[in-house]
């Protein structure tokens, strides 16, 4: 199967009692991990590369991005697609008017974002937005195993809820949104009561680790380069599933 290009934001704020984090709950329906839990995110898009949108990004420009990123050009999109799925899934926007002032973006834009109907870049222009990449560090690299009917290459970023915007599932793709402690959110998978992907807990694992927002943020702008994790399913004689083999496990590489 093709192997797409993605990105996924997890998305932290400060609560009185610590960090937390947005997990949204994906429709029973979907196509792609339905059912589960997951963070803001989804394909680049070809939009996201759009040459004007590099002149409404500030703290990152393509060239800098594809560096971080181990690839020869394009990188800008990635961190792009980041933005545009945190707006269309949560409704949340990481940017802010390049006068300062107040940013109030509409549920129709949202909807239109969502459709193709409106890219980043017309979005930016319209509201001369700023999309502040800067904040918005690259912290993992995870690609779906093969032998999935759906295969993604997604980079995972971190990034901070702007003051004043509140996030909300889309109603489409997504049917619940909770901020949750990460601690909290894998109690409750421990529980039964969660389903998640292997990157989402490791994302949570690692997120932990934190007690505010800037600690984490601190902590993902000096990550080395996040290796890239591509886990390997088990399969039993009759070529059912069993499991998933992460790097590093005693039958990761005897796997095909």
């Amino acid at each position: 199967m093709p192997i797409r290009p993605a990105a996924t934001v997890l998305l932290v704020h400060d609560d009185p009692e610590g960090l937390e984090v947005l997990m949204l709950r994906r429709a029973t329906k979907a196509a792609f991990a339905g059912g589960m839990y997951v963070f803001p995110g989804g394909r680049v898009d070809p939009g996201d590369g759009d040459m004007e949108i590099e002149s409404f990004c500030e703290g990152l420009d393509d060239c800098a991005a594809s560096a971080r990123l181990g690839i020869d050009q394009g990188g800008l999109s990635y961190w792009v697609a980041a933005v545009r799925e945190t707006f269309e899934e949560a409704g949340v926007i990481v940017g802010r008017r390049r006068d300062g002032s107040h940013l109030e973006l509409s549920a129709e834009e949202r909807r239109a974002v969502h459709a193709g109907e409106l890219s980043m870049a017309q979005l930016c222009r319209r509201h001369d937005l700023v999309l502040d990449l800067g904040r918005v560090p690259y912290v993992a690299h995870w690609v779906t195993p093969r032998g999935e009917i759906r295969r993604f290459d997604t980079r995972f970023f971190l990034a901070a809820v702007p003051g004043n915007q509140d996030a909300l599932h889309d109603e489409m793709e997504t049917v619940e949104s909770r901020w949750l402690r990460p601690a909290s959110a894998l109690a409750e998978m421990a529980a039964g009561s969660f389903m998640m992907l292997p990157p989402t807990i490791a994302s949570l694992e690692w997120l932990s680790t934190f007690d505010d927002v800037e600690s984490a943020l601190d902590a993902a702008r000096a990550l080395p380069s996040p290796p890239r994790i591509e886990p390997k399913l088990r399969f039993d004689d009759v070529g059912n599933v069993t499991g998933v083999a992460m790097p590093g496990e005693a039958d990761y590489d005897e796997l095909d």
